[in-house]
């Protein structure tokens, strides 16, 4: 008799049950604790991202132990989860995203009278869904994890009850959501009947043996497919034409789970996007690699102009965002251009996942000052609210400006390594016009950022009050300015990291 739940089962998706365990002890233990002491649902939420973090590092040991005597230890549920390098990698990228946006949420819901149990069991829930998006190797399980991220989502972006733009900005998200969801869906199913599988491995092996059979050439069915399933990943990572939805919900959405969605929802996007382009659809790129040079222009182009006129400091964050996806698909575009293993395919792979973890950290250090902005009275995220910055919390300002210089990729900080990497695979693979394009825009993200700076130096302070910090918000800032220092100035240990979560090293 078979054994269908095994001992590998569990100890591989151990970090999802812990972040589970937590998430619905949160929900209990909010029901009977008193309003004043509701702040013990964000410390709970904490500990639960340090014991699935401990877990990803259980899996790690088990795995290094299992190595020496020459066993793998990665694959879960009969091939359907497989905890591979790169898997682990976005694992650590997710816990750290989730845990400074439980640090950031923690005085901005008592402001807002929102702190509830269940805020932070949806960000539990939804780093449950992009675990499982990150580690999917079968399709089915890839829509499971996207539909709990993206359903946790929708909650948290509405979570303002009282607040119109909230409720607005969720309501837009929700059925543009649930739209893009169904024609990735439909990609999807198309796969399915077009290789007789949900194994991404088995998908693979399926198209490259009909595209050798059609002489080279890729069919109608399997053109449709890969349109229809790109829309859906375009949608996720929010790519333009398919960007509608970002600029209300991060404008919307409580300034923490803007923050939140910036980097933990684009990271997990960006997992399932490589997981299937790469893994799944690879024999498919002759068809690919046009349609990302095209959507990668008109992202850049668009969102950049656009950043270009706004004056809420979350929308044009968003924009900035969106602008920042243009960049990494360049990455994409270099890798998917050349045979494996050319020098542009490992540069190409490895600045998109150092984009993605540099980002982590300026980005959410950003939205952390813009969010120690909301006080009583004042809702903060308008490019008025931080004028004079410096004069109110000069601290915050300079962080805010470290953080402003890296999203612009100014060296020695660490968003310089990201566009490095990502121009360099462009060069080598001999794409010199998207190279010169992108070095274009970066000076249009410079002038924008510096917008921000001029506000919060040579403006004069509307309001003269010194400008109060909590504790946990001061450890969330200081961690993010940490990291986006250090992965700059001393860029070689985590460039390996990188380097190992590819497989490579």
């Amino acid at each position: 008799m078979p054994q269908y739940f095994t001992g590998t089962d569990y100890l591989l998706s151990l970090p999802i049950i812990m972040l589970t365990v937590f998430a619905l002890g949160i929900l209990l233990i909010d029901l009977i604790i008193p309003p004043e002491w509701k702040w013990t649902n964000a410390v709970t939420a904490f500990i639960g991202v340090l014991f699935s973090a401990a877990a990803v590092m259980k899996i790690q040991y088990a795995q290094f132990e299992a190595a020496k005597v020459g066993r793998s230890l990665e694959v879960a549920f009969m091939h359907s989860m497989v905890l591979d390098h790169f898997s682990i990698y976005f694992y650590y990228l997710f816990l750290a995203g989730a845990a400074i946006s439980i640090l950031m949420s923690v005085r901005y819901l008592e402001i807002e009278h929102e702190n509830h149990g269940e805020f932070y069991a949806l960000i539990l829930f939804s780093v449950v869904g992009m675990m499982c998006m990150a580690s999917s190797f079968d399709i089915v399980l890839t829509f499971i994890g996207l539909e709990l991220m993206a359903i946790s989502t929708y909650v948290l972006v509405g979570f303002l009850r009282t607040d119109r733009r909230s409720n607005e900005a969720a309501l837009k998200y929700l059925l543009l959501g649930a739209f893009s969801s169904g024609i990735f869906a439909y990609g999807l199913s198309l796969l399915y009947g077009l290789t007789g599988t949900t194994d991404l491995s088995e998908i693979r092996q399926a198209l490259t043996q009909q595209v050798a059979q059609n002489g080279n050439h890729v069919s109608p069915i399997a053109v449709i497919a890969l349109l229809t399933t790109a829309t859906g990943l375009f949608f996720k990572i929010a790519a333009i034409p398919f960007h509608q939805w970002l600029p209300d919900a991060y404008e919307g959405a409580p300034t923490s789970v803007t923050g939140f969605m910036s980097v933990g929802v684009k990271a997990a996007a960006w997992a399932m996007l490589l997981r299937i382009l790469l893994w799944g659809l690879y024999p498919l790129r002759r068809v690919y690699v046009p349609l990302l040079i095209f959507v990668s222009i008109v992202t850049m182009t668009g969102a950049n102009l656009a950043a270009l006129t706004q004056n809420n400091l979350k929308r044009l964050l968003g924009y900035s965002s969106i602008a920042h996806v243009g960049y990494m698909m360049l990455g994409l575009v270099a890798l998917a251009s050349v045979n494996y293993p050319a020098p542009a395919f490992f540069d190409g792979f490895r600045g998109i996942l150092l984009y993605l973890l540099v980002y982590t950290f300026m980005n959410l250090g950003a939205f952390a000052v813009v969010t120690s902005l909301r006080q009583r009275n004042v809702i903060g995220d308008e490019i008025d609210d931080i004028a004079g910055l410096f004069h109110r919390a000069p601290t915050e300002a300079i962080l805010m400006l470290i953080f402003l210089l890296s999203l612009a990729g100014i060296p020695p900080l660490a968003g310089f390594y990201g566009k490095y990497f990502i121009f360099l695979s462009l060069m080598e693979s001999g794409h010199y016009v998207l190279a010169s394009l992108a070095v274009l825009y970066a000076v249009f993200g410079l002038y924008y950022y510096m917008r921000i700076a001029n506000a919060m130096f040579m403006s004069e302070a509307l309001d003269k009050t010194r400008l109060p910090i909590s504790v946990a918000m001061k450890v969330a800032l200081g961690v993010t300015a940490f990291a986006t220092v250090v992965i700059g100035i001393f860029p070689e240990r985590f460039i390996r990291v990188v380097t190992w979560s590819m497989g490579l090293g």
